[in-house]
């Protein structure tokens, strides 16, 4: 589900949960209404209240956590790039395919990854996007970065040096591949349904008993409506920082962009 739609599905079930408490209230009898009885509801709420700001607070930590992984990885991946296209310029003009395809490589991957941006210009294959989150998991890119390491396994070297600077070259390729695998399993969400679900029951529970001791005056409604508007927008940003590719809070291409620069030159 969208980070929006989450975020909605959440208020409604919050909303619809203090209108069951409010609706209920009325049909209990005096004995459930006395001091005693609301003070163990009290009790019970202030307990789930800390337990929900205690998960809320670790899953906002942990995609946040998540989000500046995926970030610090993408400027690994353009830092690889650089390191790699350099080494591959030591080789010569026989590696000039290679590079072409490298430079091919990310700007396919800036085009895909970041539809919603101007995309790099030159000639390079418009690919298509697989996966809402994480779109440079894709085989037409894979291929590409696959062709280049075919092409340097296969290029013949004339002395000792450019053997080892071929070796380099090789151990460079391995690890953009590494960085890139590591980016696309980061780009899917890790928030596990059944928690989440549990969490949502959580807060219905806690919205519920809210209905069923509130005032009912419009001073009271507001007050939980707007509680409602704040742990629902908490859920936006923890679904959205979630999928770190994907809605209004996205990673910056701008590595990848500067390293795209880098191999025009």
């Amino acid at each position: 589900m969208s980070e929006i739609g989450s975020a909605v599905l959440v208020f409604v079930l919050l909303l619809a949960a203090t209108g069951i408490g409010v609706g209920v209230r009325p049909l209990l009898p005096e004995e459930h209404k006395a001091h005693e009885t609301v003070q163990l509801i009290q009790l019970v709420i202030g307990m789930l209240v800390t337990f929900a700001a205690l998960v809320l607070g670790l899953m906002t930590a942990s995609a946040k956590s998540g989000f500046d992984t995926a970030a610090n990885d993408l400027r690994t991946l353009a830092a690889e790039l650089i390191e790699f296209d350099t080494t591959l310029r030591e080789l010569g003009h026989d590696t000039d395919d290679s590079r072409r395809l490298l430079r091919q490589y990310t700007a396919a991957a800036i085009a895909s990854t970041w539809p919603g941006e101007p995309a790099p210009g030159g000639d390079y294959p418009r690919v298509g996007t697989q996966d809402s989150a994480g779109t440079l998991e894709n085989e037409q890119l894979g291929d590409m970065l696959t062709s280049v390491g075919q092409q340097l396994r296969q290029l013949r070297t004339r002395d000792s040096l450019q053997q080892r600077t071929l070796e380099d070259a090789l151990t460079q390729y391995r690890r953009v591949v590494d960085a890139r695998w590591r980016i696309i399993e980061e780009a899917h969400s890790s928030i596990s349904q059944p928690f989440f679900t549990t969490l949502t029951f959580w807060l219905c529970v806690i919205f519920l008993s809210f209905g069923l001791i509130a005032p009912r005056n419009a001073l009271a409604l507001v007050t939980i409506t707007l509680g409602a508007v704040s742990i629902a927008s908490s859920i936006y940003v923890i679904v959205d920082l979630d999928t770190p590719f994907s809605g209004p809070i996205m990673i910056s291409s701008a590595p990848l962009r500067g390293a795209l620069d880098h191999l025009r030159k």
